[in-house]
């Protein structure tokens, strides 16, 4: 069930990272010319968070 779980929140966290990048973007007024650094930076920074969310909220308590 766990790599289900992951794999539904790295698909939004793709989704929501994009969207994000996409709203900077427009509020600056023109693309970044590293656009692919900076998306990966966005998706890694909230997949390294959310991941270790996900974990702390599978542990069972002893």
């Amino acid at each position: 069930m766990e790599i289900i779980y992951f794999t539904l929140v790295a698909a939004g966290l793709y989704l929501f990272s994009n969207w994000l990048l996409n709203r900077i973007e427009i509020a600056r007024g023109k693309r970044f010319e590293q656009r692919s650094l900076i998306f990966f930076a966005i998706i890694m920074t909230l997949t390294l968070i959310t991941f270790q969310l996900i974990n702390l909220l599978q542990r069972t308590p002893h």
